[in-house]
């Protein structure tokens, strides 16, 4: 086992690969070919002398010694962008934090969240980018994000099966609701009977990979029509608005709704439960990192939304 050979580029490669999933994505994202993200892996499993990514169909994984790896990469890969930044001439006392979040968190949650750091922590650097849940964990494990606003649905299970477990505190923990079209029949009454969402039409998001079919609501009793498929949920309100169908959305994103949109509560059946939680690796954070998680904790507090928002 020789890593005196081992060059930043391959570490930086390794890192990609276990963020992205695959070398496809980590050499997209690279700006790589992939047969010189394969090389590279190669290398730094040479040099470690050991199979560090578990290939599967769906991807890879870290393996045992790939974790080892990984978390020493992290370290060195760290403090070299650390260093960078210091010669950048940032202010003494800044601090950066990477933070990751699903998608409707960005809408709401995460805006407001800085604009209160920006006010009370002036010095402090958050650079952040939008994923899936699963996305998200791939990289606080491949250290590549320091905080992540991860969401979850029941029977609220562990977010993945690695050793050892996230760090995880819950922020919120609401009921799913209904946007429809103000003008629909259903938006006359300040809450949706679950029994009346039998033959609506739907808008949802493509259930495809690791994404679940989204906009739909869960458990319905029959074949659900589907209208319009959307990845964006912005796209699926404004689909609403134009009283294209109906789609779920959190009640956090009430405040962002466009006109011709209401988010309501759904009764008449089991409550659909949704968590949105906060990630990170279990060893002790950062001060940046605490701070971030404060100013998280306190948006959340202020997206309560009364029910029959419009």
């Amino acid at each position: 086992m020789d890593f005196n050979d081992v060059s930043l580029t391959a570490l930086r490669v390794f890192r990609a690969v276990a963020d992205q999933g695959t070398f496809t994505a980590a050499a997209a994202t690279l700006g790589y070919t992939q047969s010189a993200v394969s090389r590279q892996i190669a290398a730094i499993e040479r040099a470690a002398g050991a199979e560090l990514l578990e290939r599967r169909r769906d991807g890879v994984r870290l393996t045992a010694a790939g974790r080892i790896v990984m978390r020493r990469a992290t370290v060195v890969l760290d403090e070299i962008e650390a260093t960078a930044r210091e010669l950048s001439g940032l202010p003494e006392g800044a601090g950066t934090v990477r933070l990751g979040w699903f998608p409707t968190a960005g809408a709401v949650l995460v805006p407001r969240a800085l604009t209160t750091l920006r006010r009370t922590d002036p010095a402090l650097q958050v650079t952040g980018r939008e994923g899936t849940t699963p996305a998200l964990v791939r990289a606080l494990r491949a250290g590549s994000l320091d905080l992540a606003l991860i969401a979850s649905a029941p029977p609220f299970r562990a977010p993945d099966a690695e050793s050892p477990p996230l760090a995880l505190q819950t922020l919120t923990e609401r009921a799913l609701c209904l946007a429809l079209p103000s003008a629909h029949p259903l938006a006359r009454s300040g809450f949706v009977d679950v029994a009346d969402l039998r033959g609506q039409r739907w808008i949802a998001g493509p259930a495809a990979g690791e994404d679940r079919l989204m906009g739909v609501w869960p458990g319905l009793d029959e074949r659900p029509e589907i209208v319009h498929t959307a990845r964006d949920w912005l796209a699926k309100l404004q689909l609403v608005a134009a009283g294209c169908g109906l789609t779920t959305v959190p009640a956090a994103l009430a405040a962002a709704a466009p006109p011709g949109v209401r988010i309501l509560p759904v009764r008449g059946g089991p409550q659909e439960q949704r968590r949105q939680l906060l990630a990170r690796l279990p060893q002790p954070p950062t001060e940046a990192v605490t701070r971030v998680a404060a100013a998280l904790r306190a948006a959340a507090l202020e997206t309560d939304v009364p029910e029959g928002s419009e």
